[in-house]
């Protein structure tokens, strides 16, 4: 299958079979990755390779790989949580599929959560990380008010279905702030007012939420993640301010000693959403320059 982005071929491949099976798309020729121009790896948590052509289009000196992750996209839907480590060996088994010795990688949000877990179990799979925006609850002053609130979340998940599960997701990714002590004995957000239904399907393949709590709760690996010293780039939006993923962001470098560098745009800014402005541009501009 292909097609073409910035005068380069597209093909779509397949790694692993049944519900082990992970699509993954290569702009341009893998072959022509050097040491100094390695191919970049690009990707998020749960959103899809989609979400991440702009970004791959705009990335044209060195060969590019997107990929949708387990239970999203054109991969097979699924019921049961999916655990960061699972998350790390799907990265691992494309990387390895790809055959272009160690990539450059960006991971945002969940996705920058799994890089993490890829780096602590296969650091030699990646030459730099870019981790942006990790959406971690460890070290964070609310750490059991957020993880309160994840679990009411994927409560109402499993009682009420998927629009009461995301109205309760929306505004909580988008509080900038600490979440308050007080925070779930708010009445809960009608899912009309962000244009769902509240009637339950019957469905639980939801990948954003088959990811909880698992990516949330997660434990990063300091000791291995220091021992990479500035071949991990820690990053966040200028315009994040203190959302949750903003915070976990800077909570990560804090661990490993480390200064958060700043991004353009927000938690999306590398994406193009109507009504939603963002940065693809100028996120490119940066992320070329941070890796060199």
């Amino acid at each position: 299958m292909t097609g073409s982005t910035a005068e380069r071929t597209r093909t779509t491949h397949v790694v692993g079979q049944g519900d082990d099976a992970i699509t993954y798309d290569v702009y341009g020729d893998p072959a022509t990755a050097t040491a100094e121009r390695p191919a970049l790896f690009l990707f998020a948590a749960p959103m899809d390779a989609t979400g991440l052509a702009t970004l791959a289009g705009l990335i044209d000196d060195r060969p590019v790989v997107t990929y949708d992750p387990r239970g999203a996209g054109r991969n097979p839907l699924g019921t049961s949580d999916i655990t960061v480590e699972q998350h790390a060996d799907d990265l691992h088994r494309v990387i390895q599929a790809v055959g272009a010795g160690p990539v450059d990688a960006f991971g945002s949000s969940g996705g920058a959560v799994n890089l993490l877990g890829l780096l602590a179990a296969h650091p030699d799979d990646v030459r730099i990380a870019v981790v942006h925006e990790p959406p971690l609850a460890a070290g964070l002053p609310d750490r059991d008010a957020v993880l309160a609130v994840v679990t009411d979340m994927k409560r109402t998940y499993a009682e009420q279905g998927d629009g009461a599960a995301m109205a309760k997701f929306i505004p909580f990714v988008m509080l900038d702030g600490l979440v308050p002590d007080d925070y779930l004995e708010q009445p809960a957000p009608d899912p009309a007012m962000f244009g769902m239904s509240a009637a339950d399907d019957g469905t639980r393949t939801n990948p954003l939420l088959r990811n909880m709590p698992a990516i949330i709760e997660y434990a990063i690996d300091v000791e291995s993640l220091r021992s990479l010293g500035d071949r991990l780039v820690v990053a966040a939006g200028v315009e994040s301010g203190d959302t949750f993923a903003a915070r976990g962001a800077r909570a990560v470098a804090a661990h490993l000693g480390v200064r958060v560098t700043d991004f353009p745009s927000h938690h999306g800014g590398f994406t193009e959403q109507p009504g939603y402005p963002s940065d693809p541009v100028g996120f490119a501009a940066r992320l070329r320059d941070v890796l060199g």
